[in-house]
C-alpha cells in the first residue's frame, strides 16, 4: 500500500529521512533506483567471481578458494548490513561513499592480488601466504561494502515513495537477483574473454562508480549539502582516475609481474579457454620452461629426467599401441616414439592452444622433436574422462597419464576410482598404466591415496620416485619438486615389475637406480588410506 509523504514546508532544510526532493517524477525516480540496484548486484557478483577465479589460477585448489571467498563475503555482508543502520540519517551520502570505496577496492583487487603473488609468493616463510591473506582481506572488505548497499538502497527507494515493506523488498530483491544473473553470465562470457582478469575488474569498478555516483549526485543531490556534493564528486573523480590509469598501465604491469613470476625469458603468454600457458626460454640454447596457470609444468633442465621416468618403465613390455592422457606439449610422446616398436600414439589433450603451441612454437616443437609431424601420432582434443567413457575396450598396450597434479581441483577427477576404472577397461591383456602421482617426499599422503585408488579400481601398482633436479642444482631451486612420484600399474593383483627395455637405453635411468627409487618410495608407505572417488575426492 502506497502512502505518499506530505510535502516539506517552503524554506525548510533538506530532510534526510522524509520525502526526497527529486528532479524527476517519483515513478521515474523509483525506476532509476531499481536500475542502480541491478547494476550494483551485477558488479558485486563479478567481484566475487573474479576473486574466486584469480586465486584459483594463482593458488590452485578451486574448492578451497571458492569456499573461503563465499563464506567470508557472506559473513561480511551481514556485518555490512548491520553497519548500514548507522548511515540511515545520511543515506544518500552514505551510499555514495560506499559505492566509491567499493569501486576502488573491487576494481583494483585483481591487480593487487597479482602483484602480491608475483613479488612476494617466492620469498618463503609467512610472505608465501600473502596471496591467501590478501584474498581474505578483499573478501571481507568487498562483502562489508556489498552488505551495506541493500539497506541504503531500501531507504532511498522509500524516500521516493513510501511502500509497505513486503512490496519494497520484493521489488528490490527482484532487481538484485536479475542483476546478479547478468553479472554472473557476463564474467565468463564477456569480461574474461574480451578484457581479461585485470582490465575486466577495473571496468567493473568503473561501471559501479558511475552508477552509484549518477544516482546520488543526480537523483538525490538535494539531499546533500554543497560540501558533501563536492566531496563525493572529487572522491569519485579521483577513484575514476585511479581505475583509468590502472587500465592504461595494465599491459605494462602484467608484463612486469609475469617477469617476476616466470623470469626474464618469457616468450609466449596466452590464456586459452582452459588455462594460462607461458613459455620461457627454449631458444638460443636456453632451456625451455613451460608454465600452466602459474605452475611449472616442464622444467627445461629436468624434462628428460621426468619423462623418461614416466614413460620408459611402462614400455618394458608390449607397447605397439600407446595412449597418452594429457601431455599435449608432446614431450611424453617424444619419449614414447624413441621406441621403434610403437606403431600408434593417441594423445588426448583438453587444451587445443597447448597442442597448437607444441606444433608451431619453435622452442616447444624442438623440445618435443616435432612429434606432431610423425604419422604415428594422433591428437584428440577432449576431456580425458569423457573420452575414456566412449573409447573401445582393450585397445591399448600402454596408457601414460601425464596430467595435472591431484591437488589441483580441476585434476582431482583424473585421479579418481572411476577414472582408473575406465582406464583399466581400455588396457589390453598384459597392458600397463603409468601415473605421475606428485612428490613422494613433500606430499606422501596424496601419493599413497593415488595408490589406494588404483587398487580400488582393480589395478596393482609398483611405486617409485625419481629425484627432481639435475645433480648440482641448488636444493632450494624455486618451482622444482624435491622428487617425482610415479606408479606403474597393471590389471589384477600382481604389481608389474619395474624394469627398462634394453632395446632403448634411457639417458638418466638405470635398473639399479630404479630399484633404489622403488625402495625409497616404499619407505614412505601409508597404509589404510581410502580411495578417492568423484563423489568423495580425497586429495
Amino acid at each position: 500500500m502506497i502512502e505518499p509523504h506530505a510535502p516539506a514546508p517552503p524554506g525548510a532544510p533538506p530532510s534526510r529521512t522524509g520525502p526526497a526532493g527529486l528532479p524527476v517524477r517519483p515513478g521515474t525516480g523509483r525506476f532509476l533506483v531499481l536500475a542502480c540496484v541491478f547494476v550494483c548486484a551485477a558488479c558485486g557478483l563479478v567481484y566475487e567471481l573474479e576473486l574466486v577465479a584469480f586465486t584459483s589460477y594463482l593458488i590452485g585448489d578451486t574448492v578451497t578458494q571458492a569456499s573461503v571467498v563465499l563464506s567470508v563475503m557472506v559473513f561480511a555482508m551481514g556485518i555490512g548490513s548491520l553497519g548500514a543502520k548507522r548511515l540511515r540519517r545520511h543515506t544518500a551520502l552514505g551510499f555514495g561513499a560506499v559505492e566509491t570505496l567499493l569501486a576502488l577496492v573491487g576494481g583494483c583487487s585483481a591487480m593487487a592480488l597479482y602483484a602480491v603473488f608475483a613479488w612476494t609468493a617466492g620469498w618463503g616463510g609467512l610472505w608465501a601466504e600473502g596471496p591467501r591473506c590478501l584474498l581474505v582481506a578483499f573478501s571481507l572488505a568487498i562483502g562489508l561494502l556489498i552488505g551495506a548497499e541493500i539497506p541504503l538502497l531500501m531507504e532511498l527507494i522509500q524516500r521516493i515513495r513510501r511502500q509497505d515493506a513486503p512490496t519494497a523488498v520484493a521489488d528490490l530483491f527482484a532487481a538484485d537477483y536479475v542483476g546478479a544473473l547478468v553479472g554472473g553470465l557476463a564474467f565468463p562470457f564477456v569480461l574474461l574473454p574480451f578484457f581479461g582478469q585485470l582490465t575486466g575488474a577495473l571496468l567493473t569498478g568503473t561501471v559501479n562508480l558511475l552508477a552509484g555516483g549518477a544516482l546520488v549526485l543526480g537523483l538525490f543531490r538535494r539531499d546533500l549539502t554543497r560540501r558533501a556534493r563536492w566531496t563525493l564528486l572529487l572522491a569519485g573523480l579521483t577513484v575514476l582516475g585511479v581505475l583509468a590509469s590502472a587500465a592504461v598501465l595494465s599491459t605494462d604491469f602484467e608484463r612486469a609481474a609475469r617477469r617476476a613470476v616466470y623470469g626474464t625469458d618469457v616468450r609466449v603468454a596466452v590464456r586459452s579457454g582452459v588455462q594460462e600457458v607461458v613459455l620461457a626460454g627454449g631458444t638460443d640454447g636456453r632451456p625451455l620452461d613451460l608454465y600452466l596457470d602459474g605452475r611449472l609444468s616442464v622444467d627445461g633442465q629436468d624434462a628428460r629426467r621426468y619423462h623418461e621416468a614416466l614413460v620408459r618403465p611402462a614400455l618394458a613390455g608390449p607397447h605397439a599401441r600407446v595412449l597418452i592422457l594429457g601431455g599435449g606439449d608432446g614431450l611424453a610422446a617424444r619419449e614414447v616414439l624413441r621406441d621403434r616398436g610403437v606403431r600408434r600414439v593417441d594423445i588426448v589433450e583438453l587444451d587445443p592452444v597447448l597442442a597448437r603451441l607444441a606444433r608451431s612454437d619453435p622452442g616447444l616443437a624442438a623440445a618435443n622433436g616435432h612429434v606432431y609431424a610423425d604419422p604415428r601420432v594422433h591428437l584428440v582434443t577432449a576431456d580425458a574422462l569423457g573420452w575414456l567413457r566412449t573409447a573401445p575396450g582393450a585397445s591399448y598396450d600402454v596408457v601414460i597419464a601425464d596430467l595435472p597434479d591431484a591437488g589441483i581441483t580441476a585434476g582431482t577427477k583424473l585421479y579418481s576410482q572411476e577414472f582408473y576404472g575406465l582406464t583399466r577397461r581400455v588396457l589390453a591383456p598384459g597392458g600397463r598404466l603409468a601415473v605421475h602421482a606428485g612428490s613422494v617426499t613433500t606430499r606422501p599422503r596424496v601419493f599413497w591415496t593415488v595408490a589406494a585408488t588404483l587398487r580400488a579400481a582393480g589395478l596393482a601398482a609398483t611405486p617409485y620416485r625419481v629425484p627432481g633436479r639435475d645433480p648440482g642444482r641448488p636444493a632450494g631451486a624455486p618451482g622444482t619438486p624435491r622428487d617425482w612420484g610415479f606408479l606403474l600399474a597393471a590389471p589384477g593383483r600382481a604389481a608389474p615389475p619395474l624394469r627398462l627395455d634394453p632395446a632403448v637405453p634411457a639417458a638418466t635411468l638405470t635398473p639399479a637406480a630404479l630399484a633404489a627409487d622403488r625402495r625409497a618410495a616404499e619407505r614412505t608407505r601409508i597404509e589404510g588410506l581410502p580411495a578417492s572417488t568423484l563423489i568423495h575426492p580425497r586429495y
